[in-house]
């Protein structure tokens, strides 16, 4: 048959019986003989591919269904690159098999970026697939494991890249199922993803499931799984894989302590400073260099921890290592000697901070604020606050609710109530904080109409309440002497699913107390427990005044050695409530002789 029969052929479509073909086809052993069984035809086809004269191509094989040309092409041996082109170019929805064809192809080739090219198409253009159709389609076209593995390693790495985490965990989860190997080369991204989406525990049983398999996992990937386990608060897990690493032949390197560090600094508990600071030692000790974000995780997280005593040494130390402060070590100190009530310190600190030519920023002067407001110190507050509009800073809600929050507490509700107004002016929306700030200074003042209207004003605006706005209504309606109505806001919460807080129940005792009606406090204290919460140190003292107060001095003993047996240790408020309402009244509380010998000497 000679290629200008054939073109003749086509161009007048012949109805000939070497011709035929179904639109439908996807196979040529049923409906479209091979073209390419005659030499000239199949070089003037590749001639044409390889110089993408796609117009002639297009052409010459017009009557022929574009799948069905695939098929041949790949059928009668045409290189990669040629069945690629025609592929790309066809613009046709080939059937999925058609496409593993290629990819095999392209894998056979060692043409990689080619293969991780078409898969990211698929999935972001593609037909949708299940991962289980697309897996048994790839077995029936090909039977080879190494060429397969490839392809589905590259898919899910596809996955991860297109936003589709969950398809590239079923692509994983499926792929032992199928006797697919993957690398590491698509697992770490797709455990990075994992994280990222806050799925913490699905990383932690991927990472298990990566060892399990003996896939090759790297100081990128451990880093990854210690900060996933990290943000999920599970540091002791977090620790034991930097131990793995270890046995494994990996060190620990900056990122791996740093992210440690950062989850004893932030989600540690009792001792956590004492862990974070070890870590520090230790890391020196294995000849990793601590940097800047080291110490200024350490620092934040001391000064966090109400020790800027140890903070400032860090702080010293950094510098004798050759280390410059930035403006976040000098925001997290000055925010630690604020808090402290070091306010000649924390102005030394900025004048230091401006002779090193680090100019200040909206952090700085909103820590700076907060900090005078709380020393009451509101003329110097004011005055900083003045400077940040005059200097053009692009002032954002914390700095309008730290000033608001002042002059609320200042009872200075006027000046509050037109600093909201400058707010809005500026276009920048208030937060529910903002109206929390406000409404809790409407009480204290007790003014319930001007709360009332901003409650009003929230609900309109559509700014919902949260659990503070409660805790706040809560302790208002409770100081009034309603602490049954207050029980109905309680309701309310868990109508709205707001869970309430050990502040939300101590606070409805407290006023339940304070009416002289304790075994109502108990009765709230029952509905806190079957919600899940244990009682504090705070609720203990609230019901042992409670019923010290009604003379039930007996039923306040029995509580105090509860809370004691229950390991809660007593403070300061605990020893004044023994003091002045037991033993001041000539009752000696039946306790642990250490807990008595505090007391008397207090």
């Amino acid at each position: 048959m000679s290629i200008t029969y054939i073109r003749r052929c086509l161009h007048h479509r012949i109805p000939l019986r070497c011709l035929h073909t179904t639109s439908t086809s996807t196979s040529t052993s049923t409906s479209t003989p091979n073209l390419f069984s005659d030499p000239l035809f199949k070089s003037k086809v590749s001639e044409l591919i390889s110089n993408q004269h796609w117009s002639k191509l297009k052409n010459l094989i017009k009557p022929i269904n574009p799948t069905s040309f695939l098929e041949q092409l790949i059928d009668s041996g045409f290189d990669s690159s040629s069945i690629l082109g025609f592929f790309r170019w066809s613009q046709c929805y080939h059937p999925l098999g058609h496409l593993f064809k290629v990819l095999v192809l392209l894998v056979n080739d060692k043409r990689y970026p080619k293969v991780r090219s078409l898969l990211h198409d698929f999935v972001k253009n593609g037909k949708p697939h299940t991962v289980s159709s697309v897996f048994h389609t790839l077995l029936t076209c090909s039977d080879n494991v190494c060429s397969n593995s490839i392809i589905i390693d590259m898919l899910v790495l596809a996955y991860v890249n297109n936003g589709r985490v969950d398809l590239a965990l079923e692509g994983f989860n499926r792929s032992g199922d199928y006797g697919f190997r993957l690398s590491v080369f698509s697992c770490k991204p797709m455990l990075k993803g994992v994280v990222k989406e806050g799925k913490f525990e699905v990383g932690e049983i991927v990472y298990k499931e990566m060892i399990r398999r003996r896939i090759e996992v790297d100081l990128y990937t451990f880093n990854i799984v210690i900060n996933g386990l990290c943000k999920a608060g599970k540091l002791n897990k977090a620790r034991d894989v930097m131990e793995d690493m270890k046995v494994r032949g990996i060190m620990p390197n900056v990122v791996s302590y740093n992210t440690l560090i950062d989850g004893y600094c932030k989600r540690g508990g009792d001792g956590k400073m004492y862990k974070a600071d070890a870590l520090l030692r230790e890391m020196v000790e294995q000849g990793v260099s601590p940097n800047e974000r080291t110490y200024n995780t350490l620092i934040d997280g001391f000064c966090k921890d109400d020790n800027v005593g140890a903070a400032m040494k860090l702080f010293k130390e950094m510098q004798l290592q050759g280390m410059r402060p930035d403006i976040v070590t000098f925001n997290s100190l000055l925010d630690g000697l604020f808090g402290d009530g070091k306010v000649d310190e924390a102005l030394g600190l900025r004048a230091e901070m401006i002779r090193l030519g680090l100019e200040p920023n909206i952090r700085t002067y909103n820590v700076m604020i907060n900090g005078f407001s709380k020393m009451k110190m509101f003329t110097e507050a004011k005055e900083l606050f003045d400077d940040v509009l005059k200097q053009g800073l692009d002032l954002n809600v914390l700095t309008f609710n730290t000033v608001i929050d002042a002059h609320s507490k200042a009872g200075k509700m006027d000046e509050a109530v037109t600093l909201r107004d400058l707010m809005l002016s500026k276009l920048i929306c208030p937060s529910i904080s903002t109206y929390n700030c406000l409404l809790g200074g409407y009480y204290r003042e007790g003014n319930v109409g001007a709360a009332k209207e901003l409650l009003e004003e929230m609900e309109k605006k559509n700014v919902k309440a949260d659990l503070v706005t409660y805790n706040i209504r809560i302790d208002a309606i409770c100081k009034r002497g309603e602490s049954r109505k207050a029980v109905r806001l309680l309701d309310e919460m868990s109508e709205k699913r707001l869970v309430p807080s050990h502040v939300t129940y101590n606070t409805l005792m407290a006023g339940y107390c304070q009416e002289g009606n304790p075994k109502a406090a108990v009765t709230i204290r029952k509905r806190m427990e079957k919600e899940g919460k244990q009682p504090n140190v705070v609720t203990y003292n609230v019901l042992i005044k409670g019923f010290c107060q009604k003379d039930k001095l007996e039923e306040a003993n029995a509580l105090l050695n509860e809370m004691l047996e229950k390991g809660l240790v007593p403070n300061r408020i605990t020893y004044d409530i023994i003091r002045e309402e037991m033993i001041d009244k000539g009752f000696v509380p039946d306790i642990d002789g250490h807990l008595y010998k505090d007391i008397v000497n207090c």
